[in-house]
């Protein structure tokens, strides 16, 4: 199983970016999908997440409003876009897949390697 995380990169203070989130080695169309983020000299943080129908969605109240997740399961892939972004935003991103469908971290039962996003004043 693999969680493979790309699109991450440098942009200024009140541009975009789209993430994406390749899943490969079983059907994730039941599981839910996460992003978390990580900043330096910070704990990972949730993000946003989406159940398996992409109708059921969540956000962490410091991106409600600027960030959009979806999914498309028929292409095992899961996206976040982010606009209107701070430097605050900077981090490293990770896409996660619950099985339980809870976006708490210590349910998490995969993990993708993490795209770094850095946003400039």
């Amino acid at each position: 199983v693999q969680l493979q995380a790309s699109g991450g990169g440098l942009v200024q203070a009140g541009g975009c970016l789209r993430l994406s989130c390749d899943a490969s080695g079983r059907p994730f169309n039941n599981w839910a999908m996460i992003w978390f983020r990580q900043a330096p000299g910070k704990e990972r943080e949730f993000v946003a997440g989406t159940r398996w129908n992409g109708d059921n969605t969540y956000y962490a109240s410091n991106v409600k409003g600027r960030f959009t997740i979806s999914r498309d399961n028929t292409k095992d892939t899961m996206y976040l876009q982010m606009n209107n972004l701070k430097p605050e935003d900077t981090a490293i991103y990770y896409c996660a897949a619950s099985a339980s469908g809870s976006y708490r971290i210590a349910n998490v039962n995969y993990w993708g390697q993490g795209t770094l996003v850095t946003v400039s004043s």
